[in-house]
């Protein structure tokens, strides 16, 4: 969530900001409104003082044993008017509110301007793209010539957008994982967690979910209405809500494989089959929780950590900073890792690596102390896949495939995999 300070002293410039996302702030309305807020404010205080004023009159005048009927009567009057202006105010500080929350965040002076993801800007390239001297199959015949990805039957379990995974793929996609994790707590220095699949919904208003993707999430129908989580982002970013933390002990690092819930709702006809786009997924995600000083800093490295995780499998990929256009609800900078897909002779994403400054601890009022000020300032939260275990299985699978339909085995995945060189399909 954007500053409201900032907002009532600078609405113009914030609209400014927003429109290069394409996002129109009617900056003038929100002025208007948060006036109408101060004048009933004003009113609503003048109501309370006026009433506690001659309550303790009609104290005093009964004490005296004077007539307060007409005394009781101008308080009752004054409460009336008080309980009116009270409610006023408070339908008025829900729209104010609900504007706040529908609002996009700030973005960084240095994301490049652009529509959508044609304009996004190249940073780096990693790797050399396979040289395949035959047809390069994509992942959804390779996985069917193994006899290891089964999308049928995922459909007839749940429908569309599932996938059985079976054999030593599904082992592969546990050793991706697994690798992935002991990278990051060994290498990196990341505190593994595991939290939650189930949240509350104020967990999803706190990282910015909610209330604008409600469509996007799954909701338990019981009386709980728990959500099913879209990334492990939500939980663990939620472990600073309502939390000081001492400027020592910043940053930290956090890394969680869990399962992914997303109900794709504006996904329509993309990526409809195979296992690019699905509702339920695999993924190790990385967060950070930097001072107001060192989040930019903090995001170059947590996208170099992700970066690890592709040179060590091998993988061909780019870095792009996504643009005006193109960048997520919440975050100022975003950083997308790009690996090459033989399969589809393009490069899909596969992590994005965000900085979001204030705006979710803003929500969650997380907070750090300042050891010389002794003030408290808003934390600032970063995330991103370190990376996507479904893709990353594709990329192997791809980037990997023989001649004759079999999977070789990454080096660094060997030992997850019981010393297993090839992934075969044994019964053809």
């Amino acid at each position: 969530m954007i500053d409201p300070k900032l907002l009532r002293q600078d609405a113009h410039a914030v609209a400014k900001n927003l429109a290069r996302r394409g996002y129109i702030f009617d900056a003038g309305a929100y002025f208007s409104l948060d006036e109408k807020r101060k004048a009933i404010q004003v009113e609503t205080q003048r109501l309370q003082a006026e009433r506690n004023a001659n309550s303790k009159r009609v104290g005093e005048a009964k004490a005296k044993g004077k007539d307060i009927k007409s005394l009781l009567l101008l308080v009752k009057d004054l409460g009336d008017q008080l309980t009116t202006s009270e409610n006023n105010l408070k339908i008025i500080q829900a729209k104010l509110r609900e504007i706040e929350l529908d609002l996009p965040n700030l973005l960084d002076d240095s994301v490049p301007d652009g529509q959508n993801e044609s304009d996004n800007q190249l940073i780096r390239e990693w790797g050399i793209l396979p040289e395949i001297p035959f047809q390069a199959l994509d992942h959804i015949e390779l996985g069917k010539n193994l006899n290891m990805i089964d999308f049928e039957a995922a459909s007839k379990i749940s429908g569309s957008r599932f996938t059985v995974i079976s054999g030593s793929l599904a082992r592969m996609q546990r050793a991706l994982i697994q690798f992935m994790l002991d990278t990051h707590v060994q290498e990196h220095g990341y505190q593994e967690m595991y939290v939650p699949y189930l949240v509350k919904a104020d967990a999803l208003i706190g990282t910015g979910n909610l209330p604008k993707f409600e469509e996007d999430l799954f909701r338990t129908s019981n009386e709980n209405h728990f959500y099913l989580i879209p990334t492990a982002e939500v939980p663990v970013t939620n472990l600073a809500k309502d939390a000081i933390f001492e400027i020592e002990d910043l940053p930290k690092h956090f890394v969680a494989h869990t399962p992914c819930f997303r109900s794709e709702a504006g996904s329509y006809g993309q990526d409809t089959k195979g296992m690019i786009r699905q509702h339920q997924f695999e993924k190790v995600e990385l967060v950070h929780f930097s001072d107001s000083h060192n989040s930019m800093s903090s995001l170059e490295l947590l996208t170099n950590h992700a970066e690890v995780i592709l040179q060590k499998l091998e993988l061909p990929y780019r870095v792009v900073s996504l643009c005006a256009g193109d960048i997520g609800f919440g975050s100022t900078k975003t950083y997308d890792l790009e690996v090459w897909l033989p399969g589809q002779n393009k490069f899909r994403e596969i992590s994005s690596c965000s900085n979001y400054n204030d705006f979710q601890a803003r929500r969650m009022k997380a907070r750090y102390r300042d050891t010389n000020s002794g003030k408290t300032e808003l934390i600032h939260t970063l995330n991103g896949s370190g990376v996507a275990a479904g893709r990353a299985l594709i990329a192997v699978m791809e980037n990997y495939q023989n001649e004759d339909g079999s999977i070789r085995i990454p080096k660094v995945l060997k030992n997850y995999m019981g010393g297993l060189d090839c992934i075969a399909n044994h019964s053809q």
